[in-house]
């Protein structure tokens, strides 16, 4: 049985995660939780630490730890700090992935990142009734450009979820993809995440913005990002969106003062670097002809 699930007494906790209201997730009072639901809500809290950066923390926490959950939840911790623990995680899906959940998304998301797709997917597919597993492969097939095979996804959960959060999220990415009138469906869901006390977040109002923009409402996304940067000014995933939404508004040197406050490492940073690069390989090939107006 998914310790997720809607009707449960984690459902604002877990709401809140898949919000990325990561404080509020630390900050959750779960004492008066049932035993069956202690292991549950740590790992949401210790995974609400890894996404706040505080993977080493976590990592130190759970190095004596012998409870499946928390070592997959180690060698999340681990790969957020640049270790390669493909190879463990693959071990401990062997041993544990048939059936805990926890094992199954931690090192799911372990094997991804290593670029073992197939692998992930594979692990991942044996949930029985997840919604955090349908979320990630969604995700997965929305990495892969496989926007058929994500939609299938979302709409098989429908069926037996209903209208849970995560298919609602779910169907919204999805539903960016596609394009057309699904933008502004998604952006009803993103919008009533961001506007709820219990889950605005940068992560919220990233997701509202970029609806915003594809709707065409940039002052409306701008309001979004910008207080989304007074919850967390240093958050990347904001200030990627800043970005580029100051580059459709024509605002040169705002862009690449926000451009200067990216890390390196940051994905969107790589993936522009990557572009770049190939953009001139590609021109490298052809020599530009000028043709000289006869006087």
């Amino acid at each position: 049985m998914d310790p997720y699930s809607p009707e449960g007494e984690l459902i604002n906790i877990h709401s809140a995660f898949h919000s990325g209201a990561y404080q509020q997730v630390l900050d959750f009072d779960t004492s008066p939780f049932s035993s069956s639901n202690a292991l549950p809500a740590r790992v949401l809290k210790l995974r609400a630490q890894i996404a706040l950066g505080q993977a080493s923390s976590v990592s130190s926490e759970l190095a004596s730890e012998k409870t499946p959950d928390l070592i997959a939840v180690k060698l999340l911790a681990d790969n957020a700090q640049g270790n390669d623990v493909a190879s463990q995680a693959k071990k401990l899906a062997e041993q544990h992935g048939q059936e805990n959940l926890t094992v199954q998304l931690c090192t799911g998301m372990v094997l991804e990142r290593a670029g073992e797709t197939e692998a992930a997917l594979d692990v991942l597919s044996k949930h029985q009734g997840s919604l955090d597993a349908v979320a990630l492969i969604v995700q997965i097939h929305l990495q892969q450009n496989r926007t058929d095979l994500a939609a299938k996804e979302a709409q098989r959960a429908r069926k037996w979820a209903q209208d849970s959060l995560l298919v609602n999220v779910a169907e919204s990415w999805v539903g960016m993809r596609e394009g057309g009138e699904k933008y502004q469906s998604a952006f009803y869901v993103f919008e009533e995440l961001a506007t709820n006390s219990q889950s605005t977040s940068p992560h919220s109002l990233v997701a509202q913005a970029v609806s915003e923009i594809h709707l065409g409402r940039l002052p409306e996304a701008e309001a979004a990002l910008q207080q989304a940067l007074s919850i967390d000014p240093s958050s990347a995933d904001t200030i990627a969106n800043l970005i580029v939404l100051n580059t459709l508004l024509g605002k040169k040197d705002e862009t690449q003062q926000l451009k200067s406050q990216l890390p390196a490492s940051y994905r969107a940073v790589a993936d522009w670097a990557e572009k770049k690069e190939e953009f001139a390989k590609a021109a490298g090939k052809y020599t530009p002809k000028f043709e000289v107006a006869a006087t």
